[in-house]
C-alpha cells in the first residue's frame, strides 16, 4: 500500500475539510523526507497542513483525511 501526501485545508466549520493530493510514495521514509522538505520550503496558510496517509488507494486516503474525529479528552495528569 502506498503513502499519500496531501495538503489538508480546514474550513470555518471544524467538521469540513478539503484535500489536495501532492505526491504518492511506496516507502514511508521517502514520504516523510518529502513532507519535511515541503514544510521547510513552502509555508502554507494558517488553516492548511501537509499530511501523510497510508491507504489502499486515493479514495480511501481522502476518506480517512476528511472524516470527522472528535478531540481526545485530556486527562487531569495530561494537562
Amino acid at each position: 500500500m502506498p503513502y499519500y501526501i496531501y495538503i489538508v485545508t480546514s474550513h470555518e466549520t471544524a467538521t469540513t475539510k478539503s484535500v489536495e493530493p501532492v505526491r504518492e510514495y511506496e516507502n514511508f521514509k521517502f514520504a516523510k523526507t518529502e513532507v519535511r522538505r515541503l514544510r521547510s520550503e513552502k509555508q502554507l496558510e494558517e488553516n492548511q497542513a501537509y499530511k501523510i496517509v497510508f491507504a489502499d488507494d486515493r479514495a480511501e486516503a481522502e476518506q480517512r483525511l476528511t472524516e470527522f474525529r472528535e478531540e481526545p479528552i485530556a486527562k487531569e495528569w495530561e494537562k
